[in-house]
């Protein structure tokens, strides 16, 4: 007897459509473990208080997982964290678009992406949640670059996108969109950084006082030009 390979077209016959159904429900069970043990990382992280204290023993047990479900999703506990990061900086980024959207100028919108960046030290809450991953970061830059530099590219899209009409209506003229957005990041992040290093509450004297120099700086790059 002839051995036959049964094909067949995506959606084209009740076989298809079981497999796919198949397969779309082990993707919604491998993204619900991902989920788990990424929510669990954060609690654990969040109560010691450094990226570096949980095990992957400790993570699988806070998730209700095993260690082979673990590496079914992740290499190590440092791609793990990576993920952590990556969840934190997406909804940064969703938090500072919702800010900018409420203004009606550039200034307006660049003044809010900074306050919501700065924001990170001066709420509690948040400084809760960002200093493990300040006081950790240096060891994450180095094991993953490039995820690090998405992190940043994806944080700093809706000000380039702000720069680029600013300077294409010649409102902002000597700006420089690409450089410029990672200058403001690098400026805000910094101190949000050094704040968080400190300890203490942070102030928003001193957050106005960074929102107001980067701003001036924006403007003396348009009149020089």
């Amino acid at each position: 007897m002839e051995n036959k390979v049964l094909a067949f077209e995506k959606g084209s016959s009740p076989l298809s459509r079981a497999a796919e159904r198949s397969l779309e429900r082990r993707r919604e069970a491998a993204l619900g473990e991902v989920m788990r043990l990424v929510e669990a990382a954060l609690r654990l992280i969040r109560s010691s208080g450094t990226i570096h204290q949980p095990r992957v023993s400790e993570i699988v047990r806070e998730a209700g997982l095993s260690n082979q479900a673990f590496y079914r999703h992740f290499r190590s506990k440092h791609e793990l964290l990576v993920t952590v990061l990556d969840e934190g900086i997406a909804l940064l980024a969703r938090t500072l678009a919702r800010r900018m959207n409420r203004a009606q100028s550039s200034e307006g919108r660049i003044r809010e992406w900074l306050r919501g960046l700065l924001e990170q030290a001066l709420n509690p809450d948040a400084a809760e949640a960002t200093r493990p991953f300040v006081l950790g970061q240096g060891q994450l830059d180095s094991a993953w670059a490039e995820e690090m530099a998405q992190s940043q590219r994806r944080v700093t899209a809706p000000l380039r996108e702000v720069l680029e009409r600013a300077a294409a209506s010649g409102e902002l003229p000597g700006v420089v969109p690409e450089r410029d957005a990672e200058s403001l990041y690098h400026l805000a992040m910094g101190w949000v950084q050094a704040r968080l290093i400190e300890g203490g509450a942070a102030s928003r004297e001193d957050a106005r006082r960074v929102e107001d120099f980067a701003w001036a700086g924006l403007r003396r790059s348009g009149a020089a030009c």
